[in-house]
Formats: C-alpha cells, sequence, structure tokens
C-alpha cells in the first residue's frame, strides 16, 4: 500500500497523545482538593503505578521540552527531596495504609543528579510508604554525562531493574546544535556500569528531526546505538515548538531538517531497527522479541509506550501527572511554587481535567490505537455500551485516510497498517473532542 499524504497533512499540528484529554487542556478547575479527594477514593484492591519527577539536570540542553533547570550546588536538591518525602507522607495518608504498588518510574530532569545516598534513601522511602510488589518494574531515566560507578552500584541497590539512557545522536554536528556533548565512549562505559551493578534491562532513547541531523548522521548514530545491545530504543520526533519553550530559540529554524526530511529519518530508523531484529510497538519504540514489551499488553501514559498495568498512577514531584479514575491531575510546575504548595496543604495540585464519559470511552480509543493500531467497534460497545454509536460517524467519515492509505476497514472497524504507524496520530486525532481548540499548541504529526 502506497501511503499519499500532502505537506499540510504532514505539518498539521497533532498531539503525542500520551493522554486524552490531553495536558493541554488542563485547567484551574482540578486542585489540591479534587486530587485528595480522587486519591482517597481509591479502591482498596487499586494496583498503582508511582511516578516521581527529578526536575534538575548539570546541563541545559537546548532541544528539550521537559520541565527541569540546572542546579550545582546540593541545596535545592536536598529541599526538593523533602518536599518529595512531605508529599508522599500526605498521600500515604489519604491512600489509608500502606497500598500495593506495581510500577515505580523516576523522571526528569536527570534523576542522577541526585547523590548516591540519596538514590538508596528515596527509594527506601518509597518502599517504606507503599507495598511495592515483588517483581515490579523500577525504571529509571539518566544522562549518561552525569553518572559514575558509584550512581550505578547506587542504582542497582535501589532496586532499580530497568534503565533508559539519553542519547539523542551522536553525530559531534548535532550535539553541538543542541547543547548536549556526549560520547560513544562515555555512553558505552556507563552502559558497562549499570550492567555489572545487576541492572539488566537497559532502553536507549534517541531522537529524529534534530538541527543538522541527516540520514548519514541518523544511520551512524543507530549503528553505535544497536552496538550496546540496548532490550528497547525509542525514536522520538523532536517538537521544535520554540514559542512555548524559550531555550529552544537557541536552534535556528533553518537548521532543522523539513517535513519530508524528517519523514525520511523515521522511515531510516525504522527500516534498521526492524532489520536488526525489534519488533515495532506503536508510534516510535521499538523492543527485543523477548522484551516483555514486545510480549504485551501494552499501555501508554507519560512515560510512554509501558507494560505496567495499573489502575492508577500517581505522580509526585513538580509538575508530576497523576492518572486517576476520575481524571488527571498535575502538580505545580516550578520547583517553588511545588514547594510552597506542599508546605500548605502538603499535596502540590495545580490543575487537571474531570473526566467525562465521552472522555473516557475516546481515551480508550486513541490508547488502542496509539498501542495496537486497531479500532474494533465490538471492543467499544462491551466497554462503554450504547454510548460507543456515537463514534460511528466519526468512523464512517474517514474515507480520506483509507484514499491515503492510513486505515484499512475491516468487519469490526478499521486497523492502521503497520507502514503507516508513523502516522497514526493523524487517525487518531479525528476522535480528538477537544482537539480545534488547541492546534498551536502542539508538534507537526511527523
Amino acid at each position: 500500500m502506497v501511503i499519499q499524504l500532502s505537506p499540510e497533512r504532514l505539518a498539521a499540528p497533532t498531539p503525542r497523545y500520551t493522554s486524552y484529554p490531553t495536558a493541554v487542556q488542563f485547567t484551574e478547575a482540578v486542585g489540591a482538593t479534587e486530587s485528595g479527594d480522587w486519591i482517597a477514593a481509591l479502591p482498596g484492591d487499586a494496583d498503582l503505578s508511582l511516578y516521581v519527577h527529578i526536575p534538575f539536570c548539570g546541563a541545559l540542553c537546548w532541544y528539550c521540552g521537559c520541565s527541569t533547570t540546572v542546579v550545582n550546588t546540593p541545596g535545592p536538591i536536598a529541599g526538593y527531596l523533602d518536599a518529595l518525602e512531605a508529599e508522599m507522607l500526605t498521600v500515604a495518608d489519604r491512600l489509608g495504609g500502606r497500598r500495593r504498588v506495581v510500577h515505580l518510574h523516576w523522571g526528569g530532569g536527570s534523576p542522577n543528579s541526585l547523590s548516591p545516598e540519596q538514590i538508596e534513601d528515596l527509594a527506601a522511602r518509597q518502599r517504606l510508604l507503599f507495598d511495592v510488589a515483588e517483581g515490579a518494574e523500577f525504571a529509571v531515566e539518566i544522562d549518561p554525562r552525569f553518572m559514575d560507578t558509584a550512581r550505578a552500584a547506587a542504582l542497582g541497590r535501589a532496586g532499580v531493574n530497568r534503565v533508559s539512557i539519553g542519547v539523542q545522536d551522536f553525530s559531534p554536528e548535532v550535539q553541538a546544535a543542541i547543547n548536549r556533548h556526549q560520547s560513544f565512549a562515555t555512553t558505552r562505559q556507563v552502559v558497562d556500569q549499570l550492567r555489572q551493578a545487576g541492572i539488566g534491562a537497559l532502553n536507549i532513547d534517541l531522537v529524529y528531526g534534530l538541527p543538522h541531523q541527516t540520514e548519514a548522521r541518523l544511520a551512524e548514530t543507530l549503528e553505535q546505538a544497536l552496538a550496546l545491545s540496548p532490550d528497547r530504543l525509542a525514536v522520538f520526533g523532536y517538537a521544535h515548538l520554540p514559542q512555548r519553550i524559550r531555550h529552544q530559540r537557541l536552534i535556528p529554524d533553518e537548521t532543522l531538517p523539513g517535513h519530508e526530511a524528517r519523514l525520511r529519518l523515521a522511515e531510516l530508523a525504522t527500516a534498521r531497527l526492524l532489520e536488526a531484529g525489534y519488533v515495532r510497538i506503536g508510534l516510535d519504540h521499538f523492543a527485543r522479541p523477548d522484551d516483555p514489551l514486545a510480549r504485551g499488553p501494552v499501555h501508554r501514559n507519560f512515560q510512554g509506550y509501558t507494560t505496567d498495568p495499573s489502575d492508577a498512577l500517581i505522580g509526585f514531584g513538580a509538575s508530576a501527572i497523576s492518572r486517576l479514575p476520575q481524571g488527571y491531575a498535575q502538580n505545580a510546575t516550578a520547583v517553588a511554587d511545588y514547594r510552597r504548595r506542599i508546605a500548605t496543604t502538603g499535596l502540590a495540585t495545580a490543575r487537571g481535567v474531570a473526566l467525562s464519559e465521552d472522555d473516557r470511552m475516546r481515551a480508550h480509543v486513541i490508547e488502542r490505537l496509539m498501542c495496537d493500531l486497531t479500532y474494533s467497534a465490538a471492543d467499544v460497545r462491551d466497554r462503554f455500551g450504547p454510548a460507543a454509536d456515537r463514534l460511528l460517524p466519526i468512523v464512517r467519515g474517514m474515507d480520506d485516510l483509507e484514499a491515503e492509505g492510513l486505515i484499512v476497514r475491516t468487519a469490526d472497524g478499521f486497523q492502521v497498517p503497520e507502514e503507516a504507524a508513523p502516522y497514526v496520530r493523524i487517525v487518531c486525532a479525528r476522535f480528538d473532542a477537544w482537539l480545534a481548540a488547541t492546534t498551536g499548541r502542539h508538534a507537526p504529526a511527523v
């Protein structure tokens, strides 16, 4: 099947759909009172996932869209960890005891901005307040430029069993353009340190669409990444949003590949990783056939694609987002504001959105499309009853997507062909009832 998309279609702003509604729909209508009540209402047998945001880095990468700040002294980190502990105590109290946790994830920023002692202490406090299930995945994101043997050993002693290693691109020209100088030798040394610490599952994060990135440079980066034998690779599309992210203005627009060049970069990465024996997962993840992500089932949340089976996700720290049955709740983004709110109420929720039943139905459809590339009318009806019929006009109105090769009709709905997987966000957007009001807040579709 030939995919035929106009430049306008490729350039159209489209959410990444790590949630639905997306974070741009969050408002101050949801605050600490609402999130606290939602947490307290969780059933006693609910399986929980915990996310901890560490908003500190050793240097500022100009491409980065994460909530982080550069610190060079230990004081801000120590004070932040005190607030984190207070927040965890408040949540544990609202939950009424040590609830079962089936998944842990630390992100940032760079969690390895913590000292070895802080890493072990934070993990121990989590296990003291929550009942972490045996065999639960404990994943941590790291920046190899600020790793050492002591930190790797601390992660191993803390029970971390999966690490995501930020790379983006190994080309010196690309690295200079994004202010991230990271040699292959440094990265390989960190991989060795982590494996020696007993952390067997390693992910590598790459980015396409970066300034001065060419097919030849990305091809070389892919070979170097494969030489490290990662269990998973993520190949994200760079989201250039200088109107929202001030430091991205340091990247001149003219240094970025155009939409067609971005597409070729994405296709190059996909072809090489499939050739290397990895299984494609949804939009932009790849896993070894024996990795849990390849075996499924697959879910999607703010950390991307995951095997996390939890009933609710509770986020701790500045900017962290909780996903609860009633809706989404996000903490204050600025560290000072976060700490002030924790000191005042024990919770730091600044905004969020309560879910309607229509939101839940559309969220389910979008997640299954992002993960399985499939829309099943029977599945939606089984879950949501007659309300599923409201989606029928949307599905019937997808003749243009069918003509472009983005969907193939089935007896029960439609499927996104494997070769159209890079464009699945375009298909998901048809089910997004909120999108029209926020088109200027998202990156291009590919």
